[in-house]
């Protein structure tokens, strides 16, 4: 019998496919840690030339305020359009728990602080992530394949001065001004449909609203969004300015930057809500 066709035994196979599995589960985490490492640099390199162009005098004002405006134009509309039924669902569910143990007057405040303290951040980061992230990643993307980031580094310009910092500083201002509008709006339309739906008197609503949300919850959301909003544009920049391979590798940077986006804006929530709930617990204002 030739060596070709001696059989595999099943506790070979299975060595073997453990030690695949081993292999690859490696190659991904070391890849996660360098991506992550990549984007940690970016993101302090931007940072650091952001502050020397603010102390020098130099910083590009007008090419952040042209990408905070292009920022809030793909983002405002979906934003109303978010809170409006976040805020309904929020209210009506937490209405209908909370008028079945007899207490319809703590429905103002268990909505607005459902909506000020996760729901306006995590869809501001959702908002930019899908949408601001995606255009920064596509036009990052679309510069590097033409190399024209490599043909600024040969001029002498650095990219990350000229491309990255301007998005940040955009995204920056941005974020906290998206929060505050799905706050608004979403506590409004949470408003209407505890009067409108749930027999709630609107003074109620608005003084259990008003006992219980304290100006550190309104500080801490517009907290979460800025922390949510430089996490989303870092992983955007550091995607776009990696992409390779043509337009597949710009479509694959954008999905890439969407999706950890989501994910890592989720994961850090987890984290920041666990700390700020040791810290500050609810309590009456």
């Amino acid at each position: 019998m030739s060596t070709a066709e001696v059989p595999v035994r099943p506790d070979a196979e299975g060595m073997t496919a453990a030690r695949v599995l081993r292999r690859n589960f490696a190659e991904t985490v070391l890849s996660s840690l360098a991506t992550l490492g990549r984007a940690l640099r970016i993101g302090a390199g931007a940072i650091r030339v952001g502050v020397v162009d603010v102390v020098r005098l130099r910083f590009q004002l007008h090419e952040t305020l042209t990408q905070a405006w292009f920022l809030i134009r793909v983002t405002a509309i979906p934003s109303v359009l978010m809170a409006i039924p976040f805020g309904v669902i929020v209210s009506a569910q937490v209405g209908n728990i909370v008028s079945q143990l007899g207490a319809d007057s703590m429905i103002g405040a268990a909505g607005g602080l459902g909506v000020i303290k996760q729901g306006a951040p995590m869809a501001t980061a959702m908002l930019l992530g899908g949408a601001g992230a995606a255009a920064i990643a596509a036009d990052l993307g679309a510069r590097t394949i033409r190399e024209e980031v490599d043909a600024m580094r040969v001029m002498g310009v650095d990219p990350i001065q000229r491309l990255v910092v301007p998005r940040i500083a955009a995204m920056m201002l941005v974020a906290p001004l998206l929060n505050v509008l799905i706050v608004c709006i979403g506590i409004a339309s949470g408003f209407a449909v505890a009067v409108a739906a749930l027999d709630v008197s609107p003074g109620s609503y608005w003084q259990s609203f008003g006992a219980f949300t304290t100006p550190i919850d309104i500080w801490v959301s517009l907290a979460k969004a800025l922390i949510f909003g430089l996490l989303v544009v870092v992983i955007a920049c550091q995607r776009g300015l990696e992409a390779k391979g043509g337009p597949r590798g710009v479509a694959d940077g954008v999905n890439a930057a969407v999706v950890m986006s989501v994910a890592a804006v989720a994961v850090l929530n987890t984290a920041i809500t666990q700390v700020v709930t040791m810290f500050f617990p609810v309590r009456m204002a």
